[in-house]
């Protein structure tokens, strides 16, 4: 789950050096929805969602794969690949803040302090793209993952209590569906534009394995490890998607890390942990987490 995550935003960087930002994302998306859509056929053993909460997951669809994917890919396509996966590492302080605001979780101070730690580490990452050869366009770009990952977690916090009567494939289907429609409507001008003679066999496999791979398979990886070794240390393993972002964008796209980023990188994967293992108060009965995906 983690090393297809982290791969991801290289492959999605490679991706977007022949297709439009908008066109690599629809198509992508609407790849993963047309497959869970499938996968949701064979489950026919487990109920569907009723009609209100199929309708309130369409909606929130439209923030956690519509809005969500939106700010991502543009942010993506204007910043380096390991500050992106840097920035959205730290999306699970957003999700502590916005359950506290809403009254559903109290935090310890340990937690706080996490979640403080994070945010000055995300605040090196976005500082340390003024140095970097694309300037201002770097550091827009790590604003619009930063806008991006702020969706995903109002979209994960608003799903929470969903999980406990619905099966995570129909959540992934519902919400992806509604939102790789709206992803498509964005798209149509770009999909118009485009000239699958012009793109070469090494971005269409780009976007297969963006959609397939971190959309569908490494989805359904998540909520098998949260089944099998329970939330806290799925979460955990999560934790490495970041380091290994960092670490094939260098490889395979010669993004050489800066002190700052490392500094960030430091400050953020600490704050996560120390997060990690304040123990929570939560003020509504505990449900299954969301992964933070790419």
């Amino acid at each position: 789950m983690a090393l297809i995550w982290g791969v991801n935003y290289s492959v999605v960087k490679a991706g977007l050096r022949t297709l439009e930002p908008f066109a690599f994302n629809g198509l992508r998306v609407a790849l993963a929805a047309v497959i869970l859509a499938v996968l949701s056929f064979f489950l026919r053993a487990d109920r569907w969602p009723s009609r209100r909460d199929t309708w309130h997951l369409a909606l929130l669809g439209l923030i956690g794969n519509g809005l969500y994917q939106l700010f991502f890919i543009l942010g993506l396509a204007r910043t380096r690949a390991g500050i992106a996966a840097l920035v959205v590492a730290s999306g699970p302080a957003y999700i502590a803040i916005i359950s506290h605001v809403l009254g559903r979780e109290r935090l310890p101070l340990r937690g706080w302090l996490g979640i403080a730690i994070q945010l000055v580490g995300v605040a090196c990452v976005v500082g340390s793209t003024q140095g970097l050869d694309a300037g201002q366009n770097a550091m827009l770009g790590a604003g619009l993952i930063a806008c991006g990952s702020l969706m995903w977690a109002i979209f994960s916090v608003f799903l929470q209590p969903y999980t406990a009567r619905a099966h995570p494939v129909h959540l992934s289907s519902i919400t992806m569906a509604s939102g790789a429609a709206f992803l498509l409507v964005v798209a149509t001008p770009a999909l118009r534009r485009l000239d699958p003679s012009t793109v070469a066999p090494a971005e269409w496999g780009a976007v297969a394995y963006a959609g397939i791979g971190a959309l569908v398979i490494a989805y359904l990886l998540f909520y098998h490890g949260v089944k099998v070794l329970g939330p806290t240390r799925t979460a955990m393993y999560g934790n490495l998607q970041p380091l290994i972002a960092i670490a094939v964008a260098w490889i395979v796209l010669a993004e050489r890390p800066t002190g700052w980023q490392a500094v960030g990188a430091v400050l953020i994967m600490g704050g996560l942990l120390l997060s990690r293992t304040a123990v929570s108060r939560p003020l509504l009965a505990p449900s299954t987490p969301t992964p933070v995906r790419t």
